[in-house]
């Protein structure tokens, strides 16, 4: 969490003001000024840098929501609610990361951390199950696809609409992560 910045100045033009916050001040007070009146700032200044601290987000990439706080996606307004906690994680990971190729390695540290298995299968079979969950049926990806040899990436909210728009299917066939 980077700390709020409040200016206290004996400058009290709006030119001073103005660029102070511009160049990221977050609150701006001028002398005189009364104890009450800088501790209620800080406190304001506090209150408002916590919740943006502990505000998890909620990923939206077109009809796709991953809320975070509360563990939960849905599709097209249902809820697919069968998600194991790795699957979300990883599902988590791919669409903060939209429109990104995701490595292998990058999804073994982000999702088992040091306790990470051997090798990549433990990962294909859980995207492979998260596909099933997700993804539109008859091999059609809308969402997640393979970049054979590298990892995996989530499309972009342009790039789902699009597809979707155009009928486009990419079965991701041949070599690589499935």
């Amino acid at each position: 969490m980077m700390a709020p910045i409040l200016i206290l100045s004996v400058h009290s033009g709006e030119t001073d003001k103005i660029d102070a916050l511009d160049a990221g001040a977050d609150d701006y007070l001028t002398k005189p000024f009364s104890a009450g009146e800088l501790l209620a700032r800080v406190r304001a200044l506090l209150r408002r840098a916590r919740e943006i601290e502990t505000r998890p987000p909620v990923v939206t990439v077109a009809d796709l929501v991953v809320d975070v706080a509360r563990r939960r996606v849905t599709l097209a307004g249902q809820d697919v609610g069968n998600l194991t906690p790795t699957e979300f994680e990883i599902l988590f990971y791919l669409a903060s990361n939209a429109g990104l190729v995701v490595t292998q390695h990058q999804f073994l540290e982000h999702v088992w951390g040091t306790e990470a298995p051997e090798g990549a299968q433990t990962l294909r079979v859980h995207v492979s199950n998260l596909r099933r969950k997700i993804e539109p049926t008859g091999g059609v990806r809308r969402y997640i696809f393979t970049e054979p040899g590298v990892g995996f990436r989530f499309a972009g909210p342009d790039e789902v609409a699009s597809r979707a728009a155009l009928g486009e299917s990419n079965t991701d066939v041949g070599a690589g992560i499935t």
